[in-house]
């Protein structure tokens, strides 16, 4: 299978171009750098073919994945500073990759008859409530700019196609990276208290694993709407970065503070964040194993 993959300098990206490659399947990269870095076959680093690409441009994305012909695209580009994306002088380019560039990509699948997977998030939703949200809630009231970015990119994606996959994640993180994971523990060596939010609730997802289950997906036709994190119950972000802090040996103390008592952020955060995956098994694909487990794995990859 030929597969077009979009953002591969960032964390998801760069782990689902490695497991193409494990699989063997014909993986052709893209992100707007000029260059990319390949992928890891071990000790050794193996270049795949690569385009420089920004999706917000609508002749680039035409001519890039027309030339390639794909059988699938995994779009994973986007704009993922949330943050950022409040400032009105970025608002139109948060806008223009996260909503109108998938669009670009739809078109394009569209015209090509081929597979589309458009990673979205659990920011789609208002956070309200404690019940975990299904994923094929139309119930969307997305409090910042970036949740409604990415909400427009899953209608134009599900409006212009059949044969799509809309997978919805949740506090990301993995090698290729910044994230939560790396922040506590630089955090943690440097201080010995760290004030952490407890009212936010729902369930990392380690890019490793999430890489595996969406090759999976492309290679079967059991097309919708999907969520998708690491299995272990929903928690806190507290809840996270204590167990980041004992499986790292850190004796750093959490001290567990609300959002609001937290305050710096720019954009709203939910709440809820518990995504119900019990689809991905009606379905019959392989859940994500527990979270703990993936926490596990990460701090040993990033020691070696």
């Amino acid at each position: 299978m030929r597969v077009f993959v979009t953002g591969v300098g960032g964390q998801l990206g760069h782990d689902v171009m490695n497991e193409l490659h494990r699989r063997g399947h014909t993986a052709i990269g893209s992100d707007i750098a000029a260059t990319y870095s390949g992928v890891q076959d071990g000790s050794a680093v193996t270049k795949l073919p690569y385009v420089a690409l920004d999706v917000a441009d609508p002749l680039a994305v035409r001519r890039a994945i027309g030339a390639q012909k794909p059988d699938a695209v995994i779009h994973c580009a986007a704009w993922t500073a949330v943050d950022l994306a409040e400032d009105e002088e970025n608002r139109e380019t948060v806008y223009a990759v996260n909503a109108r560039g998938t669009r670009h990509i739809a078109e394009v699948c569209k015209d090509l008859d081929c597979k589309m997977l458009y990673i979205s998030t659990d920011y789609v939703f208002d956070g309200s409530g404690e019940a975990p949200w299904h994923p094929d809630c139309k119930e969307h009231a997305p409090i910042n700019v970036y949740g409604r970015s990415k909400l427009e990119g899953e209608l134009a994606v599900s409006e212009l196609l059949s044969k799509y996959f809309v997978v919805r994640i949740a506090w990301v993180f993995g090698l290729n990276g910044k994230n939560f994971v790396r922040t506590m523990l630089n955090v943690g060596k440097k201080f010995d208290t760290v004030r952490v939010v407890c009212d936010q609730i729902g369930t990392p997802t380690y890019t490793a694993d999430l890489a595996r289950l969406l090759v999976d997906m492309i290679e079967s036709e059991k097309y919708g709407y999907y969520h998708a994190t690491n299995e272990g119950g929903y928690i806190s972000w507290y809840d996270l970065a204590c167990e980041i802090f004992r499986q790292a040996g850190y004796a750093t103390k959490v001290v567990p503070v609300t959002t609001a008592e937290y305050g710096l952020s720019k954009a709203a955060r939910p709440f809820n964040s518990r995504l119900d995956k019990t689809k991905l098994k009606e379905a019959g694909f392989v859940p994500l194993p527990d979270w703990r487990d993936a926490i596990s794995r990460y701090l040993t990859e990033i020691k070696d």
